[in-house]
């Protein structure tokens, strides 16, 4: 254990070396939350053999055992009935307190715990913009948002100025869960010590104002701002307050209320009183949240996704869901190198890396419409034809592993559900079913 670390945490949290020593050498906390754009507990519960039981945190996170193996290849998870999110993570939902209709800025989005979150709570209304300027991240990013079936989300890799100063004004939200030391994991990731020094902390403060100052600019006036880190340091969690506030006088600290967790440790009773701190004596690993509201006139800032895609193509992809589905979400069809997407109405449009604008609807092939794995497992569409298979059921798994399965149904394109969630899709000839789910889903074994 890095000693400065020890000292440190001691002196911040008046612990003694110890009780540091009692509860760094116990297992980490774990939990999923539950997806209710596609399950319910009932049926989340129905793929584990203990009670799940609500944290402190957000009404959809449940505590699972710290030595339970296997919890990413279980069916449901990878059908994206539920989420696995470090329990104190999820408070941040509960100060985001998303709407329906709203439009939310996640800014520091990967690997997707927030955003899921957020959209699960705009209930396919509104606008999710999921951000991660790490390339690499932002992919991972996109799997899980298609994987928890967000219909209403734009997922981009772009510099966190550019991407607010494009959009000022524009969000009645902005979730700023910036990177940080990870002093809050140190019990569940070896790398946080490997990497961590006190100039590591300062470091990581300083990119913090950064983001939280572009941050600032896309938030609608009368809209918020909350920040979160998942480190207990206090340069990086009241000290950035504070700076943020004398730096931004449009922005108020608005006040958590919340019976989670500790109040903050600047030693000024008018921050601390406001923010939430959470230990892991609260039940969690560590977090750290604020919520900021931007004073001043609404602003009026509007941009237009406009529908782009040949007649051709239009009335390929018309026809392919007129064919195939009962029901699919609202959108604007928007073409590019031959996918075809569904955007949600109120999409702005910019230049930059943009991953993904809504659902991908599929590929243009030789005058065909070859569909993606993301527009049958989008939440609330209704494929024509599907087939739904037990927990118990051996296809399912053979489903997973990407092999070809026998079933009884209506020759074409079929959803594969997994105890009533949407998995998957493959293409019925009447006694098989030729699998498409995705190479770099599948399990192994």
């Amino acid at each position: 254990m890095n000693s400065i670390f020890k000292q440190r945490t001691c002196d911040l949290l008046s612990w003694s070396n110890e009780f540091f020593d009692e509860i760094f050498a116990q297992k980490p906390y774990r939990a999923i939350r539950v997806n209710p754009l596609k399950a319910d507990l009932e049926t989340v519960q129905s793929n584990f053999n203990f009670e799940l039981k609500n944290t402190p945190f957000y009404k959809h996170s449940y505590y699972i055992p710290s030595d339970f193996e296997g919890v990413g290849n279980l069916p449901l998870h990878h059908a994206g009935g539920f989420y696995v999110q470090e329990p104190s993570a999820s408070s941040v939902l509960s100060v985001i307190d998303a709407k329906p209709g709203e439009k939310i800025l996640d800014l520091c989005a990967a690997p997707g715990g927030k955003s899921t979150g957020i959209a699960a709570a705009l209930e396919g209304k509104g606008l999710l913009w999921s951000n991660e300027y790490v390339r690499n991240r932002a992919t991972i990013l996109l799997s899980n948002i298609e994987r928890i079936g967000v219909t209403n989300a734009v997922v981009s890799s772009l510099a966190a100025d550019y991407l607010c100063s494009s959009l000022e004004g524009f969000f009645d939200a902005v979730a700023v869960d910036a990177p940080c030391s990870g002093e809050g994991m140190w019990r569940h990731n070896e790398l946080v010590e490997k990497q961590w020094s006190e100039d590591y902390v300062l470091k990581c403060a300083e990119l913090q104002r950064e983001i939280l100052s572009a941050a600032a600019s896309a938030v609608a006036s009368g809209g918020r701002l909350i920040y979160s880190t998942c480190t207990f340091a206090k340069e990086e969690n009241e000290d950035n307050v504070i700076w943020f506030l004398e730096n931004h006088p449009e922005f108020t600290l608005e006040k958590i209320d919340a019976e989670f967790g500790m109040g903050g440790l600047s030693g000024n009773s008018e921050i601390d009183s406001k923010v939430r701190r959470i230990i892991p004596t609260n039940g969690g690993e560590g977090h750290f949240v604020a919520r900021f509201g931007k004073s001043g006139e609404k602003s009026n800032h509007i941009t237009e996704f406009k529908e782009s895609i040949t007649p051709q193509n239009k009335r390929i992809v018309t026809e392919f869901l007129s064919d195939n589905f009962l029901k699919t979400p609202n959108g604007i069809l928007y073409e590019k190198n031959n996918l075809i997407y569904l955007v949600p109405e109120i999409a702005p449009q910019i230049k930059g890396d943009v991953l993904r604008y809504g659902i991908l609807v599929g590929e243009i092939r030789k005058n065909r419409l070859e569909p993606a794995h993301a527009l049958f497992t989008a939440a609330g569409v209704k494929p024509k034809r599907s087939i739904d298979l037990s927990l118990e059921d051996e296809r399912l798994f053979s489903f997973l592993r990407g092999e070809e399965i026998r079933v009884e149904g209506e020759k074409g394109y079929t959803l594969v559900l997994a105890n009533g969630v949407p998995l998957g899709f493959g293409k019925c000839s009447g006694t098989r079913l030729t699998n498409r789910y995705p190479k770099g889903l599948r399990i192994l074994n």
